[in-house]
């Protein structure tokens, strides 16, 4: 990944701006209700967790970037979390571009 910084930058933009959802069970139902966009996924979450997030997102076709550890994602946020849904879909968008 080239936009590191630019990626956790702008994710941690997003829930300044109160467009994340976080934790994994907000996430799921916010999957489940297809209110969602994106899901970034921390690479070292637990593998049923992993499972599970990645299973609900396929099916819905929700895209999943697995690319940074749950430190990095906390840091970007301030909250320490695994998993985080982005519900807006200009966030989502650019987030995807940067992590291309």
């Amino acid at each position: 990944m080239k936009n590191n910084d630019a990626f956790l930058n702008f994710l941690g933009m997003a829930q300044r701006a109160g467009k994340l959802v976080l934790g994994e069970d907000l996430v799921l139902k916010a999957i489940r209700k297809q209110s969602v966009q994106l899901v970034v996924l921390a690479a070292d979450t637990g593998a049923a967790s992993a499972k599970k997030l990645t299973d609900k997102s396929s099916f819905y076709k929700v895209p999943v970037i697995a690319d940074f550890d749950k430190n990095q994602i906390g840091s970007a946020i301030g909250l320490q979390r695994t998993v985080v849904a982005v519900n807006d879909a200009n966030f989502a968008k650019r987030l995807i571009e940067l992590s291309k």
